[in-house]
């Protein structure tokens, strides 16, 4: 009898996945179209009722408990209303699919279809809508308890242990990883000084990038929660800024018009929820964190190991200090 040659991760069938979809959920003329790759794989299922998203994560980056806390605090937030892709039930009432694949068994999810598309430079509106619904998602999210299997963002797990990650792949540039431990140590100080206990706390997306979500005119649906975490919400706010600063870096955006757009946007944030000072103060700083947590995961992920290289890790270095010099404290 032949074996099956073992395998440490697979791509699923795009028909067998439409049968599978069509049995669990009643969904008539199903039709699955593979994606893309990431933490996990991403399919689009287009059926006579709808269209879906199917995730299908990879189980040496998510545990089942992980998947269930994400599909726990999205469906909360769908009962509130926030406008978020959502987890689907099947027949039975079954949030999650267990797969047996070659490498074992994998888990996935069928998502709700977010509506429109990504839009890189937001109108006036789409920024305070952005705004708004993000402190929709975070009033939920600061209130919520979904147990203890998802990470929690802070300098260890953002800057001091993707250092450590980091290390090896920085080897040629020794003196590049000498420096953002020097910036490490300065964020550390910088968050000394400031009443840190005071920061609003809960889930965090940790990636509101214009990616992750999706405008229709002037209505937004956040979808990949898939590094969701705990930790200071301002988190949250500190990624969009980033997109508006790269967008100032990389010359697609004026810093005046930078600063206008992350005005409206907090404004926007302040109709829902507030926010202190001294929370969007740490922002700048936060930034470092940002960088080095998906840096570090780049290196545990083989999809990613692109971004690993020298003119990947050379462009980040220069855009941090491109920060540091622009809007930290001299």
């Amino acid at each position: 009898m032949k074996s099956v040659f073992p395998a440490t991760y697979s791509t699923l069938c795009p028909t067998a996945l439409s049968s599978l979809i069509s049995e669990k959920y009643r969904l008539e003329n199903v039709q699955c179209k593979f994606l893309l790759r990431g933490v996990g794989d991403t399919y689009l299922i287009e059926a006579s009722e709808a269209k879906f998203i199917l995730r299908v994560y990879r189980s040496s980056h998510r545990s089942l408990p992980q998947i269930r806390e994400e599909v726990k605090l999205l469906q909360a937030l769908e009962q509130a209303k926030v406008s978020v892709s959502y987890p689907i039930t099947d027949v039975f009432g079954e949030a999650i699919q267990k797969l047996e694949a070659v490498e074992g068994e994998r888990y996935a999810v069928l998502f709700s279809f977010a509506r429109g598309r990504v839009v890189q430079l937001l109108s006036e509106n789409q920024l305070r809508v952005l705004g708004s619904e993000m402190a929709r998602f975070h009033n939920i999210a600061s209130t919520i308890s979904l147990g203890e299997a998802r990470w929690s963002f802070d300098l260890e797990t953002t800057v001091f242990k993707p250092l450590e990650k980091l290390r090896s792949i920085f080897k040629e540039n020794v003196e590049g990883h000498s420096w953002l431990c020097e910036m490490a140590h300065r964020v550390e100080q910088k968050l000394s000084q400031i009443d840190i206990e005071r920061f609003s706390k809960g889930y965090c997306h940790f990636d509101f990038l214009p990616k992750n979500f999706h405008f229709e005119n002037d209505s937004v649906t956040f979808f990949d929660f898939d590094f969701m975490g705990s930790g200071w919400l301002v988190n949250d706010i500190m990624t969009f800024w980033q997109h508006l600063i790269l967008d100032v870096y990389t010359g697609r955006m004026t810093q005046q018009a930078a600063n206008e757009s992350y005005r409206i946007f907090i404004d926007g944030y302040r109709l829902n929820r507030p926010i202190r000072d001294e929370e969007l103060a740490a922002v700048p700083y936060l930034s470092l964190g940002f960088w080095l947590f998906y840096m570090g995961f780049h290196t545990t992920h083989d999809q990613f190991t692109a971004f690993s290289q020298p003119p990947h890790l050379n462009f980040y270095t220069a855009f941090l200090k491109h920060i540091v010099d622009n809007y930290w404290d001299k």
